[in-house]
């Protein structure tokens, strides 16, 4: 070969024998090939399959799979026979090939696609993972690539294949072999062929890595032998000419290839040799006129995989540019399946990756692909049958788009995006462990040959747009080792070992993160773990010794590292940020001998150090997690809090360790002196199983003070509440303050405890110690819960001779101790007896106590000569009924008792056990405290079921015969009772209730509802009578609040209520009835008399009197006799307004009548004013020339000077100038808006028609095309346009007087043409629609013809109505138009209202009630002189 001479000149060339040790490392390929794929098959088969979506489906199996021919045939927009579950991907739009006409990579750059949806970035754990990937250069290869291209003019590097051996192309068809340490094996092909077959595109090893096959930009195809360098085949005639190979792939039958080109079909080789000679057979399996293929991916089986029986299927992976597609080689030619892509970027990459992985105990191949963001896992199984399955798993959302997808091992996967950072990620979780950039790599990208530059570039644009970002060839994967072409070098990128991990952490002093990493790695929750084997144990235990060595050299570090001059806090502060770590590992290693020799002998050299560490323990040791400590940790640790005076921290502390080891008596000295009992009472009990001491300790500190009738301080009621829950947990088998004693123990514990208690005598007794010290201490101290420790006991004990013998000597020595002294309150023997009771009450009882003991409870309790504590007696003799001890007493004693005691609710208690329910009300009422909750009793005695109806009819007649009590007692509660239950007696209620001022109360309460009282007042039915009597009571004790009663209540007759407020001289009350009656003019006459009365007391006043007699008394009577005349004026004729208001008039100008000039009045000008008053308040229903006239025709006025009426008239003067004024100003407003509005509503009526379409909407022919002369063209305001003639078809015109009505069909469709809708305002826009026609005007209408008028009145048409409509909608608020429409409404009554469609009903909603509506009046500015 020509090409041997320059190949033996690159062999010896210096930079060929460049092998370092690490890169001899890094690429050992054939050793880590078998070792790394069983070590990847072990763990997966191990690894639990929680993690994948349980939501997968298996494709539908089909009874005829589809030929690749139908496939092939097949359009883009038909249904696909693979469907996904995931909604994106429903609306399936497939890709036409030539359906995109850019050629330019920035108009759908992937790098900024603001454009697409995004999926939320993946969680951020490099700090959790450390550094993952270890990615070096390849220097004596890369060197290489160097050389060849500046010495032999090789070209730049475009393929690379990666076996046991390295095979790179270039761009002048060279292709250079490289060995395992990076020499240069074999330099294939020379730069003759090159410049005849172009640049080498695509290159393939086969499985034993005795063949190369090549594939040129020009099209061709070279098979070489890797172990001699011949060249075995030159293909040329395989695939159609003038089209670049872009893949070629060898199957794992060494026989067999596949090629996919330029054009996008895919091409079956079949290498054979007959008769010495190498031939090779082609075979199309998918044409690109069909959809062109652009990635291809055969899957390869590794050794220990050969016998797979998916293997024998030979299946390949075809990637279009809008499906996937999966077929199988053998046995025959089949489709197995097919996937569309959905909608996706035209320029993203599609890219395929084979991996076999482990799913239920299975290994089965599992295929990734992926267009644009998002990765798909599809798993390939084998039924017993013989037919393939595939099963969809969970899915990978990136927010990146990309260019390469690389499976490193079956749980690792390497994403390079289209910015070139690579991503590697946790299939299972889909959690990101790292990324970094490889820009430093220089990629090489194949756009050139998927542009096919060589031949012309003759491809369809969507392939060109592919291919800008094709890297296919430039990166390679062999033994979970990943190879990046660049233009000059050589880069490999593999996963870390997991010590190496760590150590990369530690070199970059990251000692926190490497103890993280280094736990994940023990407790098995790692990612990407290489290099941990064997079972788990050993893993954990290899990890942990790693883990020891870190911790040390952690703890050095933090000695190292402690500020040494400073405050003290900063010390503190560097300690607690590292001590508590090496603490929390070495407990989590479980290794406590560390912790407590190694580790603290290290830190106690620092004081700080060794502070913070035994601070550390806290926590483990209060959660019970750390137990054993040594002895000489524990004394320092006690020694520590200490210090630091933190003893409740010591107590806690103490509780939960073992003490044994302690010097006790010294630490239950320091216990008793800083008052910790807890830890006191433990160290007795755990250290010394002793139980009885910390007792006899703590009765010593409380009994003489409780002796001596003493107040205990706070210190002494803790330690007895103490000493009563620790007898508790003695007496019940626990441990004090937790746990349990152990239960041979539990027995023992209990008698002696018992023993204790019942002592005679203390140890240290005195002559004067009363007998049983220990029982009458607690008695004294707390008898209730004493009582309850001992019921607790009663309730564990079994009852066998010795628990029923202790029983009864406990219950004898209560007795004898709190009957036979005088030292205890009734409560505290009450308690006794209700204890006692309740243990006599229960049915397996042993207890005997003795009758006449009970008895003397009751003399005691029921003592009358003893007033003290009454409520407390009552209270502790209830509780003893309730407990059971009602059987100890003879019933009718106890009532006696109980009734000469005033124990009240004993004997409700009592009754209620008797039914009788009626005596019970006079519980209520004779108890002072609970009389009040009588009304509720008997409402729920009376109203709730379940009581018999003589028990009912006996509480009703109780209540009847005590209805006065009741009423006296809460007269509103009482009124509430009657209502409810006695509305048919209410005239009785009212013959027992004699107390007038009692009466009054109860009918106010029962009638009057502003009292509050919930009374229904149409059931109630209360004849007229009894108002009438409430009212006559009102009169008399109330006058003032008369009127405003009478206008609440309702059943009253006005005759007779006008003659009891007659008779009481209430002239006010009168005239509001007689009003109320209809007698008007009776009403004034009693107010002007009133008003006359008081005007008269003025005038009589002396003139040189000081004494002002106040005004106040006329005004009032005044104002309201104006009032009257204002109610009533509108429903009276002028004559009869007259006969009110001028003898108003006359009675206030009577008192300045009769004042003279020279001696005016004392209250003259005040009388002017009000005058003055009446007169403005009279001038709206009287003519201001009749008020004149009758003032100019009285004949003091008509003789005197102007003068004296000179203020009336001006007054009258000004009021006419503010109305005129007013009307002016309200005249101009309107006016303008008249203007506006006509101006606005002449503009809509007259704009022009635009429409949608040039056609008839019902015929769909072009307006032009019909030559009807009769025809007519109408066009509607929503835009539809029409033929006459078709809408008359369509019944789309409405007959009536004058020119025809037409309807819009398709707006009016949906309502059928029906009536006319009653707000213009609510039809959508479109729906008025006014028509415009060629020949002669017509008009539309939206419905039915309007109801045709009985008078003249001109209606509105609906083009009319529509515009007013919208002006009416122009205004923001509620327009001065919308206010004078319904003014004009409100006048014509029923008549036509031109301006409005029809209302509901009179109760429409009103402009003037609008909370936005107000109008504000002021009167004109006063001119000044």
């Amino acid at each position: 070969m020509e090409s041997e001479p320059e190949q033996e000149n690159l062999e010896q060339n210096p930079c060929a024998r460049t092998t370092e040790e690490e890169l001899n490392k890094t690429f050992s390929l054939e050793a880590s090939l078998s070792k790394f794929s069983c070590i990847d098959l072990d763990k997966e088969l191990e690894f639990k399959n929680d993690l994948i979506d349980d939501k997968e489906f298996d494709i539908p199996q089909v009874d005829t799979p589809p030929t690749l021919e139908s496939i092939l045939n097949e359009t883009d927009d038909e249904d696909e026979s693979f469907v996904l579950e995931d909604p994106t991907l429903l609306n399936i739009d497939t890709i036409d090939s030539h359906s995109y006409d850019t050629s330019s990579v920035a108009s759908s750059d992937s790098g900024d696609r603001a454009n697409l949806k995004r999926k939320k970035k993946l969680p951020d754990s490099f700090s959790l993972h450390g550094s993952v990937m270890r990615h070096s250069l390849l220097k004596g290869i890369s060197a290489q690539i160097v050389s060849a291209a500046d010495k032999v003019d090789a070209g730049l590097p475009t393929a690379i294949a990666v076996s046991s051996l390295i095979a790179v192309g270039t761009s002048h068809g060279l292709a250079l072999i490289f060995d395992q340490n990076q020499a240069l094996r074999l330099c294939l092909g020379s730069t003759s062929v090159g410049s005849q077959y172009g640049a080498i595109s695509a290159l393939s090893i086969n499985n034993d890595c005795s063949r190369l096959l090549c594939g040129f930009a020009k099209g061709q195809i070279t098979m070489w032998d890797l172990a001699s360098g011949k060249l075995l085949r030159s293909i040329s005639d395989a695939h159609p000419p003038g089209t670049a190979i872009l893949h070629i792939k060898f199957t794992d039958d060494p026989t067999l290839a596949i090629c996919n080109d330029s054009g996008g079909s895919v091409f079956e080789l079949t290498f054979k040799r007959v008769m010495g000679v190498r031939t090779c057979e082609s075979r199309c399996l998918f044409s690109g006129s069909k959809g062109e293929v652009c990635c291809i991916e055969p899957l390869h089986s590794k050794p220990e995989l050969k016998d797979h029986p998916i293997t024998q299927f030979s299946l390949l992976a075809m990637a279009s540019l809008t499906k996937i597609l999966v077929i199988g080689l053998k046995p025959s030619l089949k489709v197995w399946m097919t996937f569309p892509y959905g909608r996706m970027d035209p320029s993203s990459v599609p890219l395929l990756a084979w991996h076999f992985v482990a799913v239920n105990n299975c290994v089965n191949p599992m295929l990734a692909f992926c267009r644009g963001d998002v990765v798909h896992f599809l798993l390939v199984k084998r039924d017993e049958s013989g037919a393939i399955h595939v099963t969809k798993q969970k899915h990978l959302h990136l927010y990146y788009d990309l260019i390469n997808f690389t499976w490193i091992n079956s749980r690792t996967v390497v994403l390079l995006d289209s910015v070139e950072k690579l991503h590697v990620v946790d299939r299972q979780t889909q959690e990101e462990l790292e990324t970094m950039e490889i820009s430093e790599v220089q990629l090489v990208y194949n756009s050139s040959h998927f542009k096919s530059l060589a031949t012309g570039g003759n491809v369809s644009q969507a392939l060109a747009l592919v291919g800008e970002k094709a890297c296919y060839q430039s990166i390679s994967s062999y033994g979970g080792q990943i190879f990046y072409l660049g233009t000059k070098s050589v880069y490999v990128m593999m996963l870390r070992g997991w010590r190496e991990r760590m150590d990369h952490l530690l070199k970059q002093d990251c000692l926190t993160e490497a103890l993280a990493l280094a736990w994940s790695f023990h407790e098995g929750k790692a990612k990407a773990v290489v290099g941990l084997s064997g079972d788990v144990s050993k893993r954990k235990a290899v990890v942990a010794d790693r883990m020891v060595e870190i911790l040390f050299h952690y703890a050095d570090r933090a000695l190292k590292k402690c500020p040494d001059q400073g405050k003290i806090q900063v010390m503190e502060q560097h300690f607690q940020d590292t001590v508590p770590l090496i603490v929390d590992y070495c407990l989590l290693l479980q290794r406590k001998d560390l912790l407590f020799s190694q580790m603290y002998d290290k830190l106690s050299e620092n004081s700080v150090a060794k502070g913070v560490f035994l601070e550390c323990l806290e926590p483990y040791i209060l959660s019970d997690k750390l137990v054993g400590i040594t002895p000489q940790v524990m004394k320092d640790l006690i020694v520590h809090f200490q210090d630091k005076k933190l003893m409740g921290n010591v107590e806690a502390l103490i509780v939960h360790m073992d003490v044994t080891s302690l010097d006790i008596q010294q630490v239950v000295l320091m216990c008793w002196e800083n008052r910790l009992y807890d830890a006191m009472i433990y160290v007795y009990n755990k250290g010394m199983n002793e139980f009885i001491s910390p007792m006899e300790k703590l009765f010593r500190v409380i009994a003489p003070p409780l002796n001596a009738g003493k107040t205990l301080t706070d210190e002494q009621v803790v330690m007895g509440n103490k000493l009563l829950v620790y007898i508790s947990c003695c007496l019940a088998g626990r441990a004090y303050p937790l746990g349990d004693i152990p239960e041979d123990l539990v027995p023992l514990v209990k008698n002696q405890v018992f023993e204790f208690l019942i002592r005679l005598h203390s140890v240290e007794a005195s002559s004067e110690e009363e007998v049983y010290p220990y029982v009458r201490t607690l008695l004294h101290f707390d008898t209730r819960e004493f009582l309850n420790v001992l019921a607790l006991t009663f309730e564990d004990f079994k009852n066998d001779k010795q628990a029923v013998e202790y029983q009864q000597r406990i219950v004898d020595i209560l007795l004898k101790v709190m009957v036979e002294n005088s030292d205890f309150t009734p409560s505290q023997v009450g308690c006794l007896f209700t204890f006692l009771a309740r243990q006599l009450a229960k049915p397996d009882n042993t207890l005997f106590v003795n009758r006449t003991l009970f008895d003397q409870v009751l003399e005691f309790l029921c003592s009358p000569d003893d007033d003290s504590r009454h409520s407390e007696r009552q209270q502790v003799l209830l509780e003893l009924l309730q407990a059971g001890g009602i059987v100890q007493f003879e019933e009718s004693r106890l009532i006696r008792m109980a009734e000469k005691a005033e124990f009240y609710q004993i004997c409700e208690f009592m009754y209620e056990r008797a039914h009788q329910y009626d005596k019970i009300i006079d519980c209520y009422l004779h108890d002072p405290l609970r009389e009040e909750d009588v009304f509720n009793y008997i409402h729920n005695i009376l109203s709730i079921p379940g009581h018999s109806a003589e028990e009912k009819q006996s509480v009703w007649q109780k209540a009847m015969d005590h209805m006065e009590e009741l009423v006296s007692l809460k007269p509103c509660k009482a009124a509430e009772l009657v209502a409810t239950h006695f509305s048919g007696q209410i005239e009785v209620v009212i013959g027992q209730l004699q107390n007038q001022v009692l009466l009054f109360k109860f009918l106010r309460s029962l009638l009057d509802p502003r009292e509050g009282v919930h009374v229904n007042q149409e059931l109630l039915q209360v004849p007229p009578s009894v108002t009438e009597q409430f009212i006559e009571l009102l009169c008399q004790l109330s006058p003032d609040q008369v009127i405003a009663t009478l206008q609440v209540l309702e059943c009253y007759r006005l005759e007779e209520t006008i003659q009891i407020t007659q008779k009481y001289r209430l002239h006010e009350v009168t005239a509001y009835l007689l009003e109320k009656k209809g007698d008007v003019h009776g009403a004034f006459l009693l107010l002007l008399e009133r008003l006359q009365s008081r005007l008269q007391e003025i005038t009589q006043q002396g003139v040189d009197t000081k004494e002002a007699f106040p005004l106040k008394g006329v005004e009032d009577a005044m104002v309201e006799t104006i009032a009257l005349c204002q109610r009533n004026s509108q429903s009276l004729n002028q004559q009869q307004r007259e006969a009110l208001w001028f003898p108003l008039l006359e009675a206030m100008m009577a008192p300045q009548k009769l004042s003279s000039s020279t001696a005016p009045h004392l209250h003259c000008e005040a009388l002017k004013s009000l005058t003055m008053q009446v007169l403005n308040s009279m001038a709206a229903f009287i003519a201001l020339p009749s008020i004149l006239q009758r003032i100019l025709q009285d004949p003091i006025y008509g003789k005197g000077k102007l003068g004296e009426i000179q203020g009336l008239i001006l007054g009258m003067l000004d009021t006419f100038n503010y109305e005129q004024t007013l009307l002016e100003t309200t005249t101009s407003l309107l006016n303008q808006d008249l203007h506006w509005s006509l101006c606005n509503l002449r503009a809509s009526v007259s704009r022009g028609l635009n429409p949608k379409q040039d056609y008839c909407s019902i015929c769909l022919q072009q307006y032009k095309r019909r030559q009807e002369m009769a025809d007519e063209i109408i066009v509607f305001s929503c835009g539809h346009l029409y033929h006459s003639l078709c809408l008359q078809s369509k019944e789309c015109t409405l007959e009536t007087e004058g020119p025809t009505r037409w309807t819009c069909y398709k707006c009016s469709s949906s309502s059928k043409a029906g009536k006319l809708r009653d707000n213009p305002s609510e039809d959508q826009e479109g729906r008025a629609a006014s028509p415009q026609v060629k020949t002669s005007p017509s008009y539309q209408s939206k419905g039915d013809p309007p109801t045709r008028k009985a008078n003249s009145e001109p209606a509105l048409d609906p083009q009319q109505i529509q515009a007013f409509d919208q002006l009416c909608r122009l205004y923001r608020g509620s327009s001065r138009l919308a206010l004078l429409t319904e003014l004009s409404q409100n006048r014509s009554g029923d008549s036509c209202r031109p301006f409005a469609g029809s209302q509901s009903g009179p109760a429409f909603n009103s402009i003037f009630q609008n909370e936005n509506f107000q109008l504000q009046l002021a009167p004109p500015p006063v001119a000044e002189d």
